[in-house]
């Protein structure tokens, strides 16, 4: 039972990580609030097309024209991520009704379903909170987190032996758990980052204003809860917040670039480390260069759902290293 537990992890996990990609693309092209509704559009179980449709949408919704560009993107959002959803309750089915070899197997797939169930929680308040900043980053660090529990219940569940970590892994355990916790905190600041439309607050680079260090207001850029009921798209906050934000993010893309980028080298220089040194350091030195991009480039679409995808594939190669030196040390 094993084999088919893993093949199931393995695909939820591709669909996880293709819903973290699907959900930028809806972020970064203005479409959050494209259904003003959940879990239908616009009152359908599609989104309003024919003349009639239109019709009864606008006066049901008149403060929201429908927009059938960005209604159809947020639905197939929807639809990709329930169908998670359906994987990750087939994975709990399969668990429960097996005896999995490896210990935790059925606690990590529980863990997972509750996850996800609050993952549809945070997607309905994403749009009836009208994209409220703190919602928004925990909807996005929620999948994230749906991604890395489904990849480690993939590995888990391989019918071969668990990947052995070599001495140099096992080594620079510290250093991986501590450049892991980096990412994490990272990940958090580009998505409060996006949530609060920050991304251009800074147009130039490597200055920021045409200054090193630009004025900001740090004290109102980090307020997690605001007022409910209002509507966020396009961001409330003021310039100077917008530039704190954005100011913190390359900050931590700076540690983080130092921190990954030392132990990569570690692991390059190392004879059982070397090809994860090579991965680590590709995916972050295309991260850097992305993120370059999006403010040379003034956010174009394509690269900037990219730097959200080289995150998560970052996070991934980070993980991966994580449950390889766990592994080795028990």
């Amino acid at each position: 039972m094993n084999s088919g537990l893993h093949r199931l992890a393995l695909i939820a996990a591709i669909v996880a990580f293709s819903v973290i990609v699907l959900g930028a693309f809806v972020r970064l092209s203005d479409a959050g609030l494209g259904c003003p509704d959940w879990p239908g559009c616009y009152g359908q179980l599609t989104w309003p097309v024919e003349s009639e449709e239109l019709r009864e949408a606008s006066q049901a919704f008149p403060d929201r024209p429908v927009e059938t560009g960005k209604a159809w993107k947020e639905m197939a959002h929807r639809y990709l991520a329930g169908t998670l959803v359906l994987l990750v309750l087939a994975i709990n089915i399969l668990a429960w009704r097996s005896r999995p070899r490896q210990s935790g197997v059925r606690k990590l797939a529980a863990i997972l379903l509750i996850l996800i169930i609050f993952q549809a929680a945070l997607g309905m308040w994403t749009v009836t909170l009208k994209l409220l900043p703190v919602i928004v980053l925990a909807h996005l660090m929620g999948g994230l987190a749906t991604f890395g529990l489904l990849l480690w219940l993939t590995w888990k569940t391989r019918e071969e032996s668990p990947a052995t970590a070599g001495a140099t892994i096992v080594q620079l355990r510290p250093m991986i758990l501590l450049g892991l916790a980096v990412l994490l905190v990272q990940l958090a600041l580009g998505g409060w980052t996006s949530a609060n439309y920050s991304a251009l607050a800074c147009p130039d680079f490597p200055t920021c204003q045409g200054q090193m260090w630009p004025d900001a207001n740090y004290g109102d850029a980090f307020v997690l809860w605001r007022e409910v009921g209002v509507d966020y798209e396009g961001g409330v906050l003021d310039l100077r917040s917008r530039v704190a934000i954005h100011m913190a993010h390359r900050i931590g893309a700076l540690v983080t670039f130092i921190m990954l980028g030392i132990l990569s080298i570690r692991l390059l220089r190392s004879n059982d480390g070397r090809r994860d040194g090579k991965i680590l350091g590709a995916l972050l030195l295309a991260q850097v260069a992305l993120g370059i991009q999006n403010v040379v480039l003034q956010l174009p679409l394509i690269n900037a759902v990219a730097h959200n995808g080289i995150g998560a594939l970052l996070l991934a190669a980070m993980l991966w290293l994580s449950y390889r030196c766990m592994a080795g040390r028990s």
